[in-house]
């Protein structure tokens, strides 16, 4: 009897097992290669580092998708092999999913919302964003939860649905947006005429070039008073980059400073590299 059953169902069975795990091998690769192809063509009016984590995010939940699909269809029809009536179980998980939603309102809540994070591209897989006061990387988005590591390496598993305020530091460009304190007879003419100078001077270095948007530049007086001159100084660079060219023209600005004899104030109460 279990030799008779084992020929006629264990080979389908095996098939079904290979044709599962080559239909998800296969199916992702088409997934991968089609979602590239259609953000890469329908959004090239923003830039690649935007379309990658667009397409990171989109290739991640689609394709768990399709995985666990696969593996449901695949694993009924072997039940199915086993003799099991489908139809009863069927009926039971609907009857059960009913009595389950009442209680699990919250899942759905978090589901309808990560589809409109999605849908909306709110933010992808790369970004730095503020979530509800939690600042970190995206490492990975599903429709329940969004998964982000902060700069102390720790990582936070946010529901969707209890988002409501998001900052995206990372979305289309970043700002390059620094204060800096001179002492307060300094020439303003003179310390915006060496300002825009560094800033060209970075903006065409071929190690920085490709990183920046718009020219670091004197934008205006922030603050003054009888102890430090605060000027604002703006920019605009590719997405993520803002901190790394922030950092470079600090230093390229201390040593153009003390070339100029132009002296550095302390930092005023409050004042920040990011104040706006």
């Amino acid at each position: 009897m279990l030799t008779k059953w084992i020929s006629t169902n264990g080979l389908p069975i095996i098939l079904l097992i290979i044709s599962a795990f080559l239909t998800d091998r296969f199916g992702l690769v088409i997934i991968k290669t089609a979602i590239k192809r259609a953000v890469g063509r329908l959004q090239n009016d923003i830039s690649p580092s935007d379309i990658r984590k667009r397409q990171e995010t989109l290739i991640g939940i689609l394709g768990a998708f399709f995985r666990v699909l696969v593996w449901l269809v695949a694993g009924f029809s072997i039940l199915g092999r086993f003799g099991v009536n489908l139809t009863p179980l069927l009926a039971g998980a609907s009857v059960l999913g009913v009595a389950i939603g009442f209680g699990a309102q919250s899942i759905v809540k978090d589901f309808l919302a990560g589809l409109f994070i999605i849908l909306e591209n709110q933010f992808r897989v790369g970004d730095v964003v503020e979530l509800d006061g939690a600042s970190g990387t995206v490492e990975q988005i599903t429709l329940r939860s969004t998964i982000m590591r902060d700069v102390d390496g720790n990582v936070h598993h946010l529901p969707n649905g209890s988002i409501s305020r998001t900052i995206n530091k990372t979305m289309g460009f970043s700002k390059v947006n620094l204060v800096v304190s001179v002492a307060p007879d300094t020439n303003i003419d003179t310390l915006a005429g060496i300002v825009n100078e560094v800033g060209e001077k970075i903006y065409n270095d071929d190690k920085w070039k490709a990183k920046i948007l718009e020219a670091p530049h004197f934008l205006s007086i922030a603050n003054f008073s009888n102890t430090a001159l605060d000027i604002k100084i703006v920019g605009k660079t590719q997405p993520s980059e803002q901190w790394s060219v922030t950092s470079e023209l600090r230093k390229r600005l201390i040593i153009a400073f003390k070339k100029k004899d132009i002296d550095i104030a302390p930092t005023s109460p409050g004042t920040s590299a990011n104040k706006k």
